[in-house]
């Protein structure tokens, strides 16, 4: 049996090996109506369009891959690999669909239905985050011991559950396609839900690259200037003696402070400016 892979992990790669090497009595055709799906499926949400183009193309050639599938008790199966396939061939009309029935741990069975999504159906983040929490929570599994099942990098598996902690209006976002995962991956670098939601909003609104979105967080993170104090009022008095002080200097001048303690302050443009002062000063001190 022909197969494509991506090399996202050995998990389904080495269970498919084991099938092949099994005889062809391991397919059965078994009834769509003894069939329920996983409730524990990575997925959650299916392309409607796609399933009706898978549909079609099973009316004219059949399943053409096997459901994965396991035992439950009263006679029943759940599937562990293949619910898109499931679902075209009951869109399809057809009553039966080819399956191989393994009997599989819970720990397998969860391994091979996310992997199987993430090589072949391309999970959204959320969904692909949701499953690996899924994972570590109900096998124990570290971080180290995901990468190492799913073939994927330690930050790459880091990343993605760093989008479980966005708010949800942002997953949403993502989750329809209006974000990418690259966006939420920026957007979960800021620190309040608020600013997450925020640029999120700006990010949709203006059509942002992940790059002008790494650029807008950025700013938003880098600390603000404290607003600077505005100088109290001077007493009629003290705004008296700052109007003396320009016009005996001809200088631009500032005073601040008060009758007790304050700083006055000359502003000189030109050498000539500076000279005139020196000579006023001359004077004062004859």
């Amino acid at each position: 049996m022909a197969r494509k892979t991506h090399g996202l992990g050995r998990g389904l790669d080495s269970l498919f090996q084991t099938m092949e090497e099994e005889t062809e009595v391991s397919v059965r055709e078994i009834d769509l109506g003894e069939i329920d799906p996983n409730p524990d499926q990575p997925r959650r949400s299916f392309d409607e369009a796609g399933i009706a183009e898978l549909a079609e193309s099973i009316r004219e050639q059949g399943v053409l891959q096997p459901l994965l599938v396991v035992s439950t008790p009263g006679g029943r199966y759940r599937i562990v690999a293949g619910e898109r396939r499931f679902r075209a061939a009951r869109a399809a009309g057809l009553t039966t669909a080819p399956c191989i029935v393994r009997d599989l741990d819970v720990l397998r069975e969860m391994e091979v239905a996310l992997v199987e999504n993430l090589q072949r159906e391309d999970l959204n983040p959320l969904e692909a985050a949701r499953g690996i929490r899924a994972l570590m929570q109900q096998c124990g599994y570290t971080h180290e011991k995901v990468s190492a099942r799913l073939g994927k990098s330690r930050p790459a598996v880091t990343n993605l559950l760093r989008l479980l902690t966005l708010p949800e209006e942002v997953t949403d976002l993502v989750r329809d396609g209006k974000l990418s995962a690259g966006h939420a991956r920026v957007l979960a670098g800021l620190q309040t839900a608020e600013e997450q939601i925020a640029l999120a909003r700006r990010a949709v609104a203006e059509g942002m690259s992940v790059r002008q979105l790494e650029q807008a967080a950025a700013a938003a993170k880098a600390p603000r200037p404290a607003p600077r104090k505005k100088p109290a009022a001077l007493s009629a008095e003290l705004s008296e003696l700052r109007e003396k002080i320009q016009m005996k200097t001809g200088l631009k001048s500032t005073l601040t402070g008060s009758d007790r303690r304050g700083k006055i302050t000359l502003q000189y443009s030109s050498r000539e400016e500076l000279e005139r002062l020196n000579d006023l000063l001359d004077l004062i001190g004859e």
